[in-house]
């Protein structure tokens, strides 16, 4: 795995062809003229960053941006736009996006923020592979109804801690918000096995199979403690 695999998304060659040389001293850069190309490289590929042209045709940027966050949650996106798009780049933003950049815009300019975001992610690293803070991220996701990207971080987190219920609860809630009860009823009753006291499993379980209060919302646990 290439930890600094950089990928540039333009449908202009020239954009391409700028933009890998600007950012070949950060790492590899692989590039893709469309949504679809650029799909099937992150199946193919492990990617740090997508640099992510915000109009194209076919199919447009955000709706790439949308794709790729599910399937990926862990890349860090830059979206590129042009003058009069810039409400689009704050819906990216909204998407998974971590920052953008108007054209027209120099190699230097690229460079340097691409450097940054990488930097960036460099220093919350070990930060975002605790498990409280994954767990935060997948109640997010679950909120922003991003469910495949709330699977794939909590199979992360059950990775790190798998004795924790936490983990169990929300995946009951995304089988039960997709409309799977039974895989709900399974998931709440594996973590109440797993911590008959830990509240919101049981009463997610008792709510869901009629044998507690009926009406109550799902239970997704505490919040976290402001810092």
């Amino acid at each position: 795995m290439e930890s600094d695999r950089i990928l540039v998304v333009d449908d202009e060659k020239n954009i391409r062809i700028t933009l890998a040389q600007a950012l070949e001293d950060l790492g590899p850069v692989d590039t893709a003229m469309n949504g679809e190309e650029a799909l099937c490289l992150i199946e193919e590929n492990e990617y740090r960053l997508v640099l992510l042209d915000l109009k194209m045709p076919g199919m447009d940027g955000l709706t790439v941006l949308k794709r790729m966050a599910e399937r990926r949650p862990e890349i860090r996106f830059v979206i590129i736009t042009a003058h009069g798009t810039v409400d689009n780049a704050v819906e990216a933003m909204k998407l998974g996006a971590v920052d953008y950049i108007q054209k027209p815009f120099s190699p230097a300019e690229i460079r340097e923020l691409a450097r940054r975001v990488l930097n960036r992610q460099a220093l919350d690293q070990e930060r975002r592979e605790t498990f409280d803070h994954v767990l935060e991220l997948a109640k997010r996701a679950i909120g922003e109804r991003r469910f495949d990207a709330a699977m794939e971080l909590l199979r992360r987190a059950a990775a790190l801690k798998p004795e924790r219920p936490e983990v169990l609860n929300l995946m009951g809630a995304v089988h039960e918000i997709r409309g799977s009860r039974e895989e709900a009823v399974k998931s709440y009753r594996a973590a109440y096995w797993l911590a008959p006291s830990y509240a919101p499993a049981r009463e997610n379980l008792e709510r869901l199979t009629g044998t507690g209060a009926v009406g109550r919302n799902i239970n997704l646990g505490p919040e976290p403690e402001k810092k």
